[in-house]
């Protein structure tokens, strides 16, 4: 086993494969409002249709454009084989499952498409749209098969596809001046896809008029950005953020005409158009030039995403959009992270994990360990669920309920304990939400999912699954889980093994984590204050200081 091939697995947070499907089933056939599809059906019983077209090729005149509709077909749509994904750059094992090298350049500007789980004989479901993370700069829609979740929970799932990188997030003078002054080009797509739902659903057993959109990271900060948009009203009914985020940049520093941003749009797009600027030049650029420019090595992307660029999203940002209810889609929230968001980063992290001939993988000092991966991943919380509930019930918006993710009973080998090294890290809730751990690839999901843990880890899916899919159809998660307003609190997920899930009380704070670090005797000075800066420049904008509150 190569060390890059499963420290890369870890990254990618969701690279698994599937036996292609090549036969379609007539039992699957309908008549939408695009025309006629058939589609197959999965070993699961679920009725499958791969890459339905939602919104036309953007290319051409129509990169860099905001999404357009797409119309109907004439005959027969054979829906059976995944869409292409959206241009990225291929990493690690992704390079594997999407055909080219590392570093390489992989898939097609032709790539808005969605795929469709349904129970078989479904009518009027509840519908849940899948928006995909990986920094909004890679991941596609063959990553996450919905066919479990769509029949243990009876309803319809929706996967998309959208422009990543600088195809999808991109402000540049010249196009804001020969356009709509948009520049978030993948929150349209995410727009088009909604809809799609609401005009094409129903034919597929969904109900329009009960959608949720969910998503993971990324996924789960364009699940924030959807909700702070103006162009996004009446297009869902719920809203589930896992370990997702309210940031967003400003348009300026997106430009690079203030601020410290990665890759700024004025700056780079000299290093890939030849001669004046304009949005003519821009569209006809060879996609390598422009994947070439952004490029940080060993296929990163680095590039200002989710901008608010005054149009798609408020001039103000997504979290100061939250302060009111007449300021966002104020549907119903849950949001919420894992306890040890950061341990799929220090677990590759040479600093803090040795890897004797590239495999063994041992941790230096497992007191450090814990407590730095503890306050980094309580940083993680603080953004993502604390401050974005408190921000929303201080406004009036009560229907905001927040979880954690606590499941860190992995298996091991003579190489990895992934219980210790990784326990509940960053994506571990994803397998347990769709009730599929066939997740991070055929090298690891053995180790982290094997038969000792099976019984405990299906159990747990069942009951977040039930809680997501409650949520779905009434906007409440139901049982013993309780509102951010009814006080602050957050449903624990485990299982019984560990305790079982129940609610945590408490509300985490910056003062909080500033004062536990403070008194913590697992932090030698010299690394509690290695540990504040880093975190103050990795986790806090520039409004924000930790180190005077640590003392550091």
């Amino acid at each position: 086993m190569r060390v890059a091939i499963l420290g890369l697995a870890m990254i990618l947070a969701a690279c698994s494969s599937r036996e292609p499907v090549i036969e379609s089933d007539p039992e699957t056939r309908l008549s939408t409002p695009q025309g006629n599809i058939v589609g197959y059906i999965a070993e699961s019983g679920a009725h499958v249709w791969r890459a339905i077209p939602f919104a036309l090729p953007p290319v051409g005149e129509l990169r860099w454009q905001p999404a357009v509709p797409v119309g109907v077909w004439d005959g027969e749509r054979e829906a059976i084989t995944a869409p292409v994904p959206c241009p990225q750059m291929a990493n690690g094992l992704s390079a594997d499952l999407l055909g080219v090298e590392a570093g390489q350049l992989a898939g097609a500007e032709d790539c808005l498409y969605l795929d469709v789980y349904a129970p078989p004989n479904a009518e009027n479901l509840p519908v849940m749209v899948w928006i995909h993370g990986g920094s909004n700069t890679w991941g596609w829609a063959d990553q996450y098969d919905g066919t479990q979740l769509a029949m243990d929970q009876n309803v319809i799932v929706v996967v998309l596809q959208y422009r990543l990188g600088p195809l999808g997030f991109f402000s540049h003078p010249a196009l804001r001046e020969a356009g709509s002054g948009i520049a978030n080009f993948a929150l349209t797509d995410h727009l088009a896809a909604l809809n799609w739902v609401k005009d094409n659903i129903i034919s597929y057993g969904g109900d329009p008029d009960t959608v949720t959109i969910f998503g993971e990271s990324a996924g789960g900060t364009n699940v924030a950005a959807l909700m702070a948009s103006p162009l996004a009203g009446g297009l869902f009914h719920r809203a589930i953020m896992q370990s997702g985020s309210a940031s967003s940049v400003p348009l300026a520093e997106a430009e690079g005409t203030e601020g410290e941003e990665a890759n700024p749009s004025i700056e780079t797009a000299r290093r890939f158009v030849a001669g004046e600027v304009t949005a003519d030049a821009l569209r006809e650029v060879p996609l390598a030039d422009i994947y070439a420019a952004y490029s940080a090595g060993g296929g990163r992307v680095e590039l200002p995403t989710v901008i608010a660029d005054g149009v798609s999203l408020p001039a103000g940002g997504v979290m100061q959009a939250f302060a009111s209810p007449d300021t966002f889609n104020a549907v119903p929230l849950i949001t919420g992270t894992n306890r040890d968001e950061v341990k799929l980063y220090n677990g590759l992290n040479d600093e803090l994990v040795a890897r004797r001939l590239g495999v063994f993988f041992r941790i230096r000092d497992e007191a450090l360990y814990e407590a730095v991966s503890e306050y980094q991943s309580r940083i993680w919380a603080i953004n993502a669920v604390d401050e974005i509930a408190a921000t929303m019930t201080a406004g009036g918006h009560d229907a905001v309920w927040a979880y954690r993710f606590d499941w860190d009973e992995g298996g091991a080998n003579i190489f990895l304990d992934s219980a210790a090294i990784f326990g509940a890290m960053h994506s571990m809730e994803i397998p347990f939400v769709f009730n599929r751990f066939e997740f991070f690839g055929s090298r690891l999901d053995p180790i982290v999912f094997n038969d000792s843990n099976e019984a405990g880890r299906i159990a747990l899916a069942r009951e977040m699954g039930s809680y997501w899919a409650r949520f779905a159809r009434q906007g409440d998660p139901g049982g013993e889980w309780t509102s951010w307003s009814e006080g602050p609190a957050r449903m624990r997920f485990d299982t019984a093994a560990d305790g079982g899930s129940g609610m945590l009380a408490g509300e985490l704070t910056i003062e909080g984590l500033a004062r536990d670090i403070r008194s913590d005797d697992r932090l030698e000075e010299n690394r509690r204050c290695e540990l504040v800066a880093s975190m103050e420049g990795r986790y806090f904008d520039d409004r924000r200081e930790l180190r005077p509150l640590t003392r550091c």
